[in-house]
């Protein structure tokens, strides 16, 4: 199943391209204040999807050829305003290399109520509303982007390699020449250029923050899903077929974001391109069918979820409240046995 397609891939990204193009010029030609903010959001979901070719090309998994998808996925990385080799080492380096590790994997770490109660008063409230449910938004611009991507400081940046400017200036340069297009276009057409750089800027923009924001959540946070703050216990508990989520939809949902919710087997073999991972995803629900986690998706789950998931007790494998009271028990996986001399 690991095998690229070149054509394929290039006209899927080209699909997406003229489609988010079309729903950015759609902000600019169409005057209706409405119409405009629904072609941002339309907009914004098609930088998820765009952003979904790019993930696949940072994971050599789009084509074949190699260098074909560095150059593909800085494209197809450009309306996220996603440097390109910074995502590399905090996704494939550090996300996947340490899926629900506490201490190496960032993304949606759950505090102990320990952590928490040393936070300042301030940051106590940024974590409630980043666990609010309604908080991913804020928490993927903040805590991904912003402090970890965009020009990132001497704390979140993984060394000083000359490609990170580069790739950091390739996006800034993007965004200054869309943002002269909309405020060129509002001119041209007589039209408030606020209205034009909120409605085919803003929007899309924080539209995909809350899109991936949610998505790297529900695929890696879930009251059975557990965390591990020992290594040698997170070895053994086999984590890239344990700490992730198959979320399952009614609709068609899963296939207009090109199937990256067929998780588990993205992370069991990233090489499988996204037009392979159902076929991956059916397979391994058939061969290990009490190992993968498989949740249809509601909104009452979700917001259940997030009622439940808010700190995480490492220890005893037990979802806790803000208060330290257990929600949930995370389900105990089997370990392997401990090489011999490792303490378990």
């Amino acid at each position: 199943m690991a095998q690229g397609e070149t054509g394929r891939a290039i006209m899927l990204l080209f699909i997406d391209a003229a489609l988010w193009l079309g729903c950015i010029a759609g902000t600019i030609f169409v005057e209706n204040i409405l119409l405009k903010i629904i072609f941002g959001l339309v907009a914004g979901f098609v930088t998820g999807r765009i952003f979904i070719l790019g993930h696949d090309a940072c994971h050599q998994s789009f084509t074949p050829n190699r260098e074909l998808n560095k150059v593909l996925g800085r494209i197809a990385f450009l309306p996220s305003l996603t440097p390109y080799s910074l995502w590399d080492v905090g996704h494939n380096v550090v996300h996947h290399g340490q899926t629900n590790l506490k201490g190496f994997d960032f993304v949606w770490a759950p505090l102990s109520k320990s952590e928490y109660d040393a936070l300042s008063p301030w940051r106590k409230a940024l974590e409630r509303l980043y666990r609010s449910g309604w908080g991913p938004v804020f928490y993927y611009l903040i805590e991904i982007w912003w402090r970890r991507e965009y020009f990132p400081n001497a704390k979140n940046k993984p060394g000083d390699r000359p490609i990170f400017l580069k790739d950091n200036l390739l996006v800034t340069g993007f965004a200054m020449i869309w943002l002269a297009c909309l405020i060129a276009g509002a001119i041209a057409t007589g039209q408030s250029i606020w209205v034009g750089l909120i409605t085919g800027f803003a929007v899309p923009f924080l539209f995909w923050n809350g899109m991936i924001g949610f998505v790297v959540y529900v695929h890696h946070t879930h009251p059975s899903v557990s965390w591990y703050d020992k290594k040698s216990e997170w070895l053994r508990a086999q984590p890239f077929v344990s700490t992730t989520v198959h979320l399952t939809f009614n609709w068609i949902w899963g296939s207009l974001m090109h199937h990256i919710m067929e998780h588990t087997a993205h992370h069991v073999d990233m090489s499988v391109p996204l037009y392979r991972l159902q076929e991956a995803q059916n397979t391994l629900e058939t061969i290990l069918p009490e190992r993968i986690f498989v949740q249809k998706f509601s909104w009452d789950w979700y917001f259940d979820t997030a009622r439940k998931c808010k700190l995480y007790d490492f220890e005893n494998k037990a979802w806790l409240d803000f208060d330290g009271n257990k929600t949930a028990d995370s389900v105990r996986v089997v370990l392997s046995p401990a090489p011999v001399g490792q303490n378990g």
